[in-house]
């Protein structure tokens, strides 16, 4: 092999390597908006084809088909208690009706007064980012569902 096709074959293994890791980046990052709010209708659509029974053990597997990264779904009952939790079994069958965020914000209660009065909501509050680690500002995407709100949000670190 001469001098420049060794330069050559070293170019092309590094582009590849700068593909694998950029691929690798992507596939890191974090959900889009417009995948919450696709994976929040996927769960809706659940709950009322399958029942609540399945759909919500399904939301509730942390590698079932409603957990994607740093996006789940959640699902309250209006008076606070959690019903599912895409990312912490612990919360299910807990009112979290008080919970605060780091800035004092109570997101739980104003979430559940959107709910009263919106079918589907936007809402901004402070969480911890399953998997960074870090508490990160988060979009919360909402459906009302009967007496339930089913949300998924998205993190932006």
């Amino acid at each position: 092999m001469g001098k420049n096709a060794n330069k050559s074959a070293a170019a092309a293994a590094i582009l590849l390597i700068a593909i694998a890791f950029g691929a690798t980046a992507i596939a890191a990052a974090g959900a889009t908006k417009d995948e919450a709010v696709a994976m929040v209708r996927k769960a809706v659509a659940a709950i009322k084809a399958e029942g609540s029974d399945k759909a919500y053990a399904e939301i509730s597997d942390p590698k079932g088909p409603y957990v994607d990264r740093d996006l789940y779904v959640v699902v309250y009952a209006l008076d606070g208690l959690v019903i599912a939790h895409g990312a912490d079994k612990k919360r299910i069958g807990t009112n979290q009706i008080n919970d605060k965020d780091v800035d004092g914000k109570a997101f739980v209660r104003e979430r559940l007064e959107l709910a009263k009065t919106h079918d589907s909501f936007w809402q901004s509050y402070k969480f911890l980012n399953p998997v960074t680690k870090r508490v990160e500002p988060k979009q919360m995407y909402c459906e009302r569902l009967e007496q339930t709100v089913v949300c998924g949000g998205v993190y932006q670190p």
